[in-house]
């Protein structure tokens, strides 16, 4: 199994979080976005991933390829690195990573995780992940038969059609059709609001006899913005029973931890109350404060605070009271 995660939006949506790290290596209790999408993928995968191609920005650099081989490395698999030097659509994305357009494929968009409670059937020509929704007229929704195969993709609705909205996370059966037909699209310059739409080239595959089912997903979480990814750690903490969330080298003095929180390492919790829903990068200190249902990233140092639905970057030095809080990387914020 092939996996392709295209990640190299701007990510504007999330700044000033994404103007130091790019979004899909925002952390999540802990762990970079991409790493738990990669993570989630695999749980439903009863193949062994043997390569997965990460389709970057132009401006990623060097520590960004390293964080993501070992991302690659942690599922026994060979990281690639697919530069997509202009942005021009989601079959343009894909197609980045045409080296590893060969087998069984799967396609991960990185703004999104999941849960799901089924297991991809590989003898299937594809899998379209769905999830139902209120409002299906800002996405991309499916139209099944009653024989429960997919007959059609109609992107953004004006009426209703169908509740059962693409997720952005995608299995191929055959790869190489696939990059045959993003191909064909490139090559016939065949856009849609002037960019190469993934969509078209699953619908080519399904006029041709492809049959594609889908696979309705029990949570989807967005990654979007920081409200959204506040609440994407709040959701992932609720659910997580399989990690340790609280470091051994951190430490609580005075403190009142309300569960669940994630404490990286050497974390230092001092006459405070945290929680819940609280994650706590390694080497951060916050002393004095009310922490709840927020992400606090690495080595930052929090004094007489009280914040809910905040997000705090790395190395920030922060001394005050705000209700929410959006602080990038490397700031130093004094309210006295």
């Amino acid at each position: 199994m092939n996996i392709i995660i295209p990640m190299a939006g701007m990510g504007k949506r999330m700044r000033p979080h994404t103007l130091t790290t790019p979004k899909p290596l925002l952390p999540i209790v802990g762990k970079p976005i991409v790493q738990r999408l990669v993570e989630d993928i695999a749980h439903v995968c009863d193949e062994k991933i043997d390569n997965i191609a990460f389709v970057v920005g132009p401006n990623f650099g060097e520590e960004v390829f390293a964080d993501l081989h070992d991302i690659a490395n942690s599922l026994g698999a060979v990281g690639h690195i697919c530069v997509q030097e202009e942005a021009l659509g989601t079959a343009h994305a894909v197609y980045c990573a045409e080296k590893v357009l060969d087998g069984n494929v799967i396609v991960g968009f990185a703004d999104t995780l999941f849960r799901a409670d089924f297991t991809i059937d590989p003898s299937k020509d594809g899998v379209i992940w769905v999830k139902q929704v209120d409002d299906p007229s800002a996405f991309g929704v499916i139209k099944m038969s009653k024989d429960g195969v997919i007959r059609d993709f109609i992107e953004k609705p004006e009426t209703f059609v169908s509740d059962l909205a693409i997720i952005g996370i995608y299995y191929f059966k055959d790869g190489a059709r696939l990059r045959k037909e993003i191909k064909y699209l490139l090559d016939n310059n065949i856009t849609e609001k002037e960019e190469f739409q993934l969509t078209n080239a699953l619908e080519n595959m399904k006029n041709d006899g492809l049959e594609f089912v889908p696979g309705e997903v029990t949570d989807w979480m967005d990654c979007g913005n920081k409200n959204a990814t506040v609440d994407t750690n709040k959701r992932v903490l609720s659910h997580l029973s399989d990690e340790k969330l609280i470091s051994d080298t951190s430490k609580t003095i005075n403190a009142t931890i309300i569960e669940p929180c994630y404490l990286g390492e050497n974390v230092v919790i001092e006459d405070s109350t945290i929680g819940p829903h609280v994650s706590v990068g390694d080497n951060t200190t916050i002393k004095n404060s009310v922490i709840s249902n927020s992400i606090i990233q690495t080595n930052t140092q929090i004094k007489n605070a009280s914040f809910d639905n905040s997000m705090i970057g790395n190395f920030v030095e922060y001394d005050g009271k705000s209700n929410q809080l959006s602080i990038s990387d490397y700031s130093t914020v004094k309210n006295n």
